[in-house]
């Protein structure tokens, strides 16, 4: 069972471009340890191509060789804080429309030129001072997001929500120092909360 994780740098979190099966340092690595876990008895070839600084322009122009050409039997998505980070100095806000031209045209092409289930993750902020600000333009895109899931998802990960719950009781810095890019421990609650969406779809394949 193929798996295809995609995203940004919070994806491909140190991996190795000449090893697409080298799952970097991030929650893509805490996932398929988990999901392996879970389901001992099932083969699973995991595929990280997540590439920092990606936004939703760069999965489109992707498409083909980084999603279509990998046929995954599983590809999950976590994509968007660079829509907002990239454009934040001064509030250059890419428009809500074109983001989700964007989103939707690799959605689209998943489900007509591949057989994947897609796992839709929302992208995250964690609350540091310097970038609250990030939030004016970034809810509304979690917004779109969440819609497109309902159209598209075979699960969606509302990885924003679950931090937030997580940080009751829990310094949220020690998740991601920067705001944006997780620590290890928050790696691995994202990895931990990933492989617990994925499982009723690997169920429905195996």
């Amino acid at each position: 069972m193929k798996i295809l994780f995609q995203g940004d740098s919070i994806t491909d979190a140190g991996r190795n471009y000449e090893d697409i099966h080298n799952l970097g340092f991030g929650y893509p690595k805490y996932a398929a340890e988990n999901i392996r876990a879970a389901f001992p008895d099932t083969d699973f070839e995991f595929v990280n191509l997540g590439i920092s600084g990606n936004q939703t322009k760069d999965l489109v122009a992707r498409l083909q060789n980084d999603f279509v050409d990998v046929q995954p039997d599983i590809v999950s998505i976590l994509i968007g804080i660079n829509d907002v980070w990239h454009h934040a100095d001064d509030r250059s806000w890419i428009d809500n429309e074109l983001f989700e031209s964007n989103y939707r045209t690799v959605l689209t092409a998943i489900k007509e030129k591949t057989n994947a289930k897609i796992l839709m993750m929302e992208p995250f902020l964690i609350p540091v001072e310097d970038k609250k600000f990030f939030w004016e333009d970034l809810m509304p895109k979690i917004l779109i997001i969440r819609s497109l899931a309902r159209e598209f998802a075979d699960v969606y990960l509302p990885t924003d929500g679950l931090l937030n719950a997580e940080f009751i009781g829990n310094n949220p810095t020690d998740y991601a120092a920067d705001g944006v890019h997780p620590t290890e421990t928050g790696a691995k609650f994202i990895g931990k909360e990933y492989a617990k969406a994925i499982a009723p779809i690997i169920e429905s394949l195996k």
